[in-house]
């Protein structure tokens, strides 16, 4: 690692920033109610959200993934959290719909 220059990052304080859960907004319902094994593909799909550390920054990642094959149909990447980043992801799944068709 030294004859190519290369060193390990070191760890710095982390704070989480998460979601304000105080605010009085309406809360989706859960139709899903934690069953997650499904019979077909394309029945039920979820997204997640997460944020993961760059050389260049914090990049902000949104997922789709269909639960029956348990594969990532979509994804986005951003340098912030705009809604942007959420709109992307679903984009890229109705993309590879319409391809298939």
């Amino acid at each position: 690692m030294n004859k190519h220059g290369i060193h390990a990052r070191g760890k710095h304080k982390f704070r989480v920033t998460s979601t304000d859960s105080k605010l009085n907004l309406p809360i989706a319902p859960n139709i899903l109610d934690r069953n997650y094994s499904h019979a077909a593909p394309n029945y039920a799909r979820v997204g997640d959200f997460t944020y993961i550390a760059t050389d260049e920054g914090w990049m902000f990642l949104a997922v789709v993934i269909d639960l029956f094959s348990r594969k990532v149909i979509g994804w986005s990447m951003r340098l912030d959290m705009h809604c942007d980043l959420v709109k992307a992801a679903l984009e890229t799944v109705l993309k590879r719909a319409l391809k298939r068709q």
